[in-house]
């Protein structure tokens, strides 16, 4: 349950902008004890007002949520109307199961460095298995989705009315290589292999080992059928979201989200030890980390450079960002329908992402 932030008069003396296309909404603080309720409620005027006014300027419309230290969640709201939804988190989703994979290999079920085909048998073929890791950092050499035919509307059929799902993407593949490629199928690999080792559901996994330590409202994969609702839902995106998978079909509320940025910070979800590992990026691959970008960038205000921890979503018209800055102890996360906003890059010190952060971090 979410309530608007009461006075009205309060966030407009807070934040300078247009009232009448924002409002400010506060989620209770995340306990140990406590994960919902409504029984904490705050605002950081001064602090998060910077924020929204930087995405203000930017053209931002959507959602913006923001989790601090005291472990509180305040959500924005920037578009018209202005309301609370669920939304597609696309391949924030990847970053979700590779906290799933890493709680594996703590558990010494999986090795990342073991061919995928000790865990899952359907991968054996004459080409040689990628590895667990080679899979979380898209070097695996399986079938591509985005190079599935076209369907009517031009987007890859995988995803609306071709060929779809585990099989797809096991069939046909090569060898793993060093070379970087963005492929869902390495995280649709992923699933199958969790289920397989786990002998549970990847929707069973993500509720128990992800949600309940989290501390989730309403987050959940999206499945072909399902009358799941979220911001924008039409048939095309239903199909399309679903035909995901475990790559990229969380659909669910920004608080979820960082909740989970939250819950993975304070040592929930993995030991220090594994979050260590699952943030060890490879500057070869452009920083990527496990399921996840870690970069160190400046931020204006801030007197050094800042860690960054930055998973990206896009599917059509979505967009979405999930950032963690664990050395501050801050996660954001934003969403939108607008396919054409610029979140811009972080390290070019300058763009609406950038300013944002700097914002919310260090001004």
């Amino acid at each position: 349950m979410i309530r608007l932030l009461a006075p009205l008069a309060f966030l407009i003396a807070g934040c300078a902008g247009q009232p009448d296309i924002r409002t400010a909404e506060s989620i209770p603080a995340i306990t140990d004890t406590e994960t919902s309720g409504l029984s904490s409620w705050g605002y950081r005027a001064d602090d998060d007002s910077r924020a929204v006014d930087a995405l203000e300027k930017s053209d931002f419309e959507g959602d913006f949520a923001i989790s601090r230290r005291d472990g509180s969640v305040h959500i924005f709201a920037l578009r018209p109307p202005s309301s609370q939804e669920k939304w597609p988190w696309a391949s924030v989703t990847k970053q979700v199961m590779a906290v799933l994979v890493m709680q594996q290999v703590e558990a010494g079920t999986l090795d990342l460095d073991a061919p995928a085909d000790t865990y899952l048998s359907d991968l054996a073929a004459d080409a040689p298995s990628p590895t667990i890791r080679q899979l979380l950092q898209h070097r695996s050499g399986l079938h591509n989705p985005d190079d599935s035919p076209e369907d009517a509307t031009g987007f890859p059929s995988f995803y609306s009315d071709g060929p779809t799902g585990l099989d797809w993407c096991i069939a046909d593949r090569t060898a793993p290589t060093e070379e970087w490629r963005y492929n869902n199928c390495d995280y649709i690999v992923l699933g199958g292999i969790l289920e397989k080792v786990t002998g549970s559901p990847v929707e069973v996994l993500l509720e128990e080992r992800i949600g309940t330590p989290s501390g989730w409202s309403d987050t959940a994969l999206l499945r072909e059928g399902s009358a799941r609702d979220f911001q924008g839902r039409d048939p095309t995106y239903t199909t399309r979201i679903a035909r995901y998978g475990s790559s990229a079909a969380l659909v669910g509320p920004l608080e979820d989200m960082v909740r989970f940025d939250r819950a993975l910070m304070s040592s929930k979800l993995l030991s220090p030890e594994s979050r260590a590992i699952l943030w060890e990026s490879d500057p070869a691959l452009g920083y990527m980390a496990l399921g996840q970008w870690v970069f160190e960038a400046p931020l204006k205000g801030c007197d050094a450079p800042v860690k960054i921890v930055e998973r990206r979503g896009n599917i059509g018209k979505y967009q979405v960002r999930n950032i963690i800055m664990p050395e501050r102890d801050i996660a954001i996360a934003l969403v939108t329908e607008k396919e054409s906003f610029d979140f811009g890059e972080i390290w070019t010190g300058s763009g609406a992402m950038h300013d944002a952060l700097s914002a919310v971090a260090c001004q």
